[in-house]
């Protein structure tokens, strides 16, 4: 059977990336180690001077704030909360988060100040801690784009000066959701701590990124979204708005092998309404967890850094628990473990073969209560992950480059997940009293997202074709890192074409609900496409001009995340592919003669 002729003009393709960068296998004896049974451990970290000690927290009551905080102070961002009933906490729950006997130097935290730090205030802290570095670490800012309303995404690159060899890097993410405050407080925090303090030291041995407001243009209204409406969170595979580009920019630039993704979670509204219970916990907790991770990264993502991460938490009597979310429907009282769809920051950092943490501190609701706890928080959580990457620099490196190797080798082999779901399993939260402030142990139906359930496999191509008239999936695969080819010669291929069986129209969805995706009145445009396809094998006409999408390539679990058509989340159910005919699997390594796009 004959199908695609491949015919068309490719338009004008614009520079969003680097070039991939090739994997090398490397068979070290970390590796086989790691490639054994469950039962091997990992190898013990390399001694690493610790940074000085944190004060612990000394449980003494604070002065409870009513959210949302009144009169901001000068500078002050003076967004406020939506006002909604079960606003505040009882003065019993407030008493179980006492402030932690320390002091930061945010903007937020200057006498006087009653908002958390503006936007200005933002830049001018970053010019400030750029300036003032000491000779321990060298600091620059990056531009990493704008946001949608102009204001400047900048980042802030620190490394030690001279350095002869390339450490790893970590990449530091906050307030993605502009309601989400205390990320971004603490993201400073650390930068200065990098600059001049406790933690420069670290730069021995690992790089730092940091992206303390991702969302800008949410933080100055206090909303979760971006000024377009779309849920920046959920934007990291479709690449629709600028913030999303400006965070892949980053990682293309700096291929971090450590991300973390700082939040935030509401405490009161439906969990009072759903289980008459508030949030306990000071920090939620995940990785990645998404189809097709490597086993590998999933396991020094638990044993390097998550154990840890909770150790340094309990040290200074912080709570914590797996993330966890519930329907924003108040008849749905189910509650999951954060989403496994290949959309977040976290999962579709985990399939770029990083090591990639969700941090969630208690309070999105809350206004300014507990905001240094929640600081506090984050600042302890991530002080431990890049301990630990020092700590580990050199087998993450040996890491990255086993897993790049081993998923570039896997193409035109086995089966690929296209599309996994959590399990459905029972569970006991602990929770609060909304009035005494007592543990209150709650029964739930759980998904969990430790071990995920495939809903569709398929057999893992070589790679994928795609007509010449795809511009836009080029573009937006190549801002993601991906390597795309252009077919500079005609010829035929073994693969297999999709027909469509099904079509209809409906929302993303996660587990909170419908995602936010900046449509007006839920038109026909403003939806996805949901669709059932069967496969048939296939001659296929490659002709020139169009391209190839080859799965021998670290990022190859991206690009099926991107390009099976079948999910919500791929780029034909998002329209940024037309139809099925624009695309097919191809079954055999091309012999055509193909040039790499820049």
């Amino acid at each position: 059977m004959r199908c695609f002729s491949g015919e068309g003009q490719a338009g004008r393709m614009a520079t969003w990336a680097l070039p991939a960068r090739r994997a090398v296998l490397s068979a070290t004896a970390l590796v086989l180690a790691l490639a054994g049974c469950v039962s091997t451990p990992l190898p013990p970290a390399r001694p690493l001077p610790a940074p000085q000690p944190i004060t612990p927290i000394t449980p003494t009551p604070p002065a409870r704030v009513a959210a949302p905080a009144s009169a901001p102070g000068p500078g002050a961002s003076t967004a406020t909360p939506a006002t909604r009933p079960f606003e505040t906490e009882s003065d019993a729950v407030a008493a179980r988060f006492p402030d932690p006997a320390v002091r930061y130097r945010t903007p937020a935290f200057e006498p006087g100040h009653s908002g958390v730090t503006s936007n200005a205030e933002l830049r001018a802290a970053l010019l400030a801690i750029a300036g003032n570095a000491s000779n321990l670490a060298s600091v620059r800012i990056v531009q990493a784009g704008s946001s949608q309303t102009g204001v400047p995404l900048e980042a802030l690159h620190f490394s030690r000066p001279a350095t002869a060899t390339p450490h790893p890097t970590v990449l530091l993410v906050g307030q993605q959701h502009g309601d989400e405050s205390a990320g971004s407080e603490a993201l400073l925090v650390i930068a200065q701590e990098l600059a001049s303090g406790a933690l420069a030291p670290l730069l021995d041995r690992i790089d730092v990124v940091i992206l303390p407001r991702a969302n800008p243009d949410g933080a100055a209204v206090h909303r979760r979204s971006t000024a377009s409406g779309i849920d920046v969170n959920r934007d990291h595979l479709l690449l629709r708005t600028p913030e999303a580009q400006a965070q892949a920019q980053l990682v293309r630039e700096f291929n971090p092998i450590v991300v973390v993704d700082s939040h935030e979670f509401a405490v009161l509204g439906r969990y009072i309404e759903k289980f008459g219970a508030v949030q306990r916990f000071d920090a939620l907790v995940q990785y990645a967890m998404v189809a097709n991770l490597p086993d590998l990264v999933t396991r020094a993502s638990e044993e390097w850094f998550r154990q840890p991460l909770l150790q340094s938490l309990k040290e200074q009597g912080l709570s914590t628990e797996w993330y966890y979310t519930t329907s924003t429907s108040l008849t749905d009282k189910k509650v999951s473990m954060g989403g496994v769809q290949p959309d977040t920051g976290r999962n579709v950092n985990g399939l770029r073969n990083a090591v990639s943490i969700l941090i969630e501190t208690r309070g999105a609701d809350l206004g300014r209560t507990h905001l240094l706890r929640r600081v506090h928080t984050h600042v302890t959580a991530i002080r431990s992950v890049l301990a630990s990457a020092a700590a580990r620099a050199d087998d993450l490196q040996k890491l990255r480059r086993f897993v790049d190797a081993e998923v570039a080798a896997k193409a035109c082999q086995g089966e690929v997940i296209v599309e996994a779901a959590a399990t459905p399993s029972e569970y006991t939260l602990m929770m609060l009293d909304p009035q005494t402030g007592a543990d209150k142990p709650v029964s739930v139906a759980w998904d969990s997202a430790l071990a995920l359930v495939p809903v569709t496999r398929r057999t893992r191509p070589c790679g994928y074709w795609l007509a010449p008239d795809q511009t836009d999936a080029v573009l937006r695969l190549r801002g993601l890192g991906v390597r795309v080819q252009r077919i500079e010669e005609a010829g035929e291929m073994r693969g297999e074409t999709y027909t469509e069986t099904a079509h209809e129209l409906g929302a993303r969805s996660d587990v909170r609900g419908s995602i936010a995706d900046g449509g007006a009145g839920g038109g026909p445009l403003s939806q996805m496409v949901h669709v059932k396809v069967v496969l048939a094998l296939a001659l296929l006409d490659l002709q020139p001009g169009g391209y190839y999408v080859g799965l021998d390539q670290p990022l190859a679990n991206l690009v099926v995340a991107a390009l099976e058509p079948d999910t919500q989340n791929s780029y034909l159910a998002n329209r940024i592919i037309p139809n099925v005919n624009a695309q097919a699997r191809v079954l055999q390594p091309p012999a055509l003669r193909m040039s790499v796009l820049p």
